[in-house]
């Protein structure tokens, strides 16, 4: 690292503190300015600002050790979650907007009446506010000290004191500026971080050692370059070769997880920080677009130039050993940039590293005001004195998250654990939109059940993940069915009020809007239902041909992109045809 190196990160610091300094006024309006930007963010904004956060630091090196693993096809362990994002798009993110509230937290109470709805609003908005949100920030802290230790060679301990350093900025400029100064900051992070990484598969692809992509392809086996997993296979394969799945791990990955397990970014029926953006757009046409934009961009456009880097580590790299593939990119980094360019590819993993992390300060701090100090504590304050709380609630947070980063060791199977523990609890986050017997006991056992059959299966059998998932499914889905009908449901005027407010339309709801028959339904699901197909093949096939292009392949590319295009024309001409305000109010 040279003086133009630190002059470019200290710049880039600087430019985010800007940011916040500049929306700090507006912020401090009230708290639906400060958390929700005022219901007021273009889609493109919001859509981004969800690209950015889901950009971690670590994405690139976790995408690395899949590619190094299995090839282009390991993606497939979360390529698959597309179905749930597209699900959300054309399901959820108009009832999200619709709904008026300021965190998904809230729904709770607009959904179920009583004191189980009371208890539950408050348990989850400490639950995920506190438990869940600093834990990630910790595993993301984690993986920022481990980036800088393996990019800087210097001790752990020293580097800890960088990555709280960035933490420390965030938390500034986040309790300053609210969600407007963390979406505008996060939109410029995505750039940065986008054109950083770029600018390395630029970089590493065309190194003497590499020869461009016909180099690259000459020097590796056939398999890495396959875009799809095999299908059938006895056993699957773990490392050394392409992706290979078991009927059962097929049907579990496909089928099953992207709709019964809750994991942060890939909600059922969406949530959390996606929910947050889906409901500060401007209305919800901005809300529906942002999401397809959200969704398109994560699955698109950021993995290729990490795949590309990917593959160049296998050629550069082959000394690394299984659990240090990962580093590979960080060693491209190191060893390949020339001056300037290194300090803005740390700028950029900074960029990523801070963009998420501002969002799960705002987004956390928001369960914590909104839902529990509000809520529970302190009912009747101003505006003020609640935007005055939330600022110091935002630096509590951080400091929390700084103290559960130095008791977490390692962040190896933490995404396994959250979505095996969560099994079964996707489909009640799905339903208690479309369904009116659902109500808060139905939430309370779906969160709960999750963790006796996770218990269960680990000490009693020998079935390994994911085909785990179809017991704790079953057992979750019996759970908290059972649940339901033993309880009382929620109340009628509850529901009907519920229904005024969101009309949802469906089946689900027949008994409760034939007794608000003036109250206009959505369109029907064969509609919605072909707009996510189209959503899916839209997606899929872009992110097929955008990688054929890459990779030399031109015909195919252009064949695959042709045929998402047309996709994306089905949902256009669809939406145009019952008019986008018929089809999203």
């Amino acid at each position: 690292m040279h003086l133009i190196d630190w002059a470019i990160i200290v710049l880039y610091f600087v430019l985010s503190i800007g940011i916040g300094i500049y929306y700090s006024k507006r912020a401090g309006k009230n708290i639906s300015e400060f958390f929700l930007s005022g219901r007021n963010l273009p889609w493109w904004l919001a859509g981004t600002s969800m690209v950015a956060t889901t950009f971690a630091a670590d994405t690139p090196l976790a995408v690395t050790e899949l590619v190094a693993k299995n090839g282009i096809a390991g993606n497939w362990l979360w390529w698959n979650f597309l179905f749930g994002s597209m699900l959300t798009v054309f399901f959820f993110a108009r009832l999200w907007r619709r709904a008026g509230i300021l965190t998904d937290v809230e729904f709770v109470e607009l959904r179920y009446s009583g004191k189980p709805a009371s208890f539950l609003r408050g348990f989850k908005a400490l639950y995920l506010g506190l438990f869940i949100n600093t834990v990630i920030i910790g595993w993301v802290n984690v993986a920022m000290i481990s980036i800088l230790t393996g990019f800087f060679g210097v001790p752990e301990e020293m580097v800890r004191y960088y990555v709280f350093g960035a933490m420390l900025i965030v938390a500034i400029y986040s309790a300053l500026s609210g969600l407007w100064g963390v979406a505008v900051t996060d939109a410029v992070q995505f750039v940065i971080a986008m054109s950083g990484t770029i600018i390395l598969a630029v970089v590493v692809v065309n190194l003497p050692q590499i020869n461009g992509i016909a180099g690259l392809k000459e020097r590796l086996p056939e398999w890495v370059f396959k875009f799809t997993p095999v299908i059938g296979a006895e056993k699957e394969i773990a490392y050394g070769g392409v992706l290979a799945l078991t009927i059962p791990s097929f049907i579990a990955y496909i089928f099953i997880q992207w709709w019964a397990s809750w994991y942060p970014g890939a909600e059922p029926g969406g949530g959390g920080y996606v929910a947050q953006r889906m409901m500060s757009a401007k209305d919800e046409k901005h809300s529906l677009l942002a999401t397809l934009w959200f969704t398109v961009a994560h699955y698109c456009i950021r993995p290729w130039p990490w795949i590309i880097v990917g593959l160049a580590t296998i050629v550069l790299y082959p000394e690394l050993g299984i659990d240090d593939k990962k580093l590979g990119y960080i060693y491209a980094m190191r060893d390949f940039l020339p001056t300037g360019l290194k300090g803005l590819l740390v700028a950029a993993f900074f960029a990523a590293y801070m963009s998420t992390i501002a969002t799960h300060l705002n987004w956390g701090t928001s369960y914590v005001i909104n839902d529990f100090y509000k809520r529970f504590i302190k009912r009747d304050a101003s505006e003020k004195h609640y935007v005055f709380i939330s600022r110091i609630a935002t630096l509590l947070v951080m400091i929390a998250s700084v103290l559960i980063t130095l008791i977490i060791k390692t962040i190896s199977g933490a995404w396994q654990f959250i979505i095996e523990a969560s099994a079964g609890l996707g489909l009640v986050l799905i339903l208690r939109w479309y369904w009116w017997r659902i109500n808060a006991w139905s939430e309370i056992v779906a969160m709960i059940a999750p963790f006796f059959g996770y218990a269960y299966i680990k000490l009693y059998t020998k079935i390994s993940f994911p085909e785990t998932l179809f017991y704790i499914v079953a057992f979750t889905t019996l759970s908290w069915l059972v649940a339901t009908f033993i309880t009382k449901p929620v109340d009628k005027e509850h529901l009907i009020n519920f229904y005024r407010c969101v009309h949802p339309g469906g089946i689900g709801w027949k008994k409760i809007s034939q007794l608000v028959p003036e109250v206009k339904s959505d369109p029907g699901f064969i509609y919605l239902f072909i707009d996510w197909i189209s959503g899916v093949v839209l997606v899929y096939m872009m992110l097929f041909g955008i990688g054929k292009i890459v990779l030399g392949e031109y015909l195919g590319g252009v064949i695959y992109i042709l045929i998402g295009l047309s996709a994306g024309l089905v949902i256009y001409f669809d939406l145009s045809r019952r008019g986008w305000e018929k089809a999203i109010e």
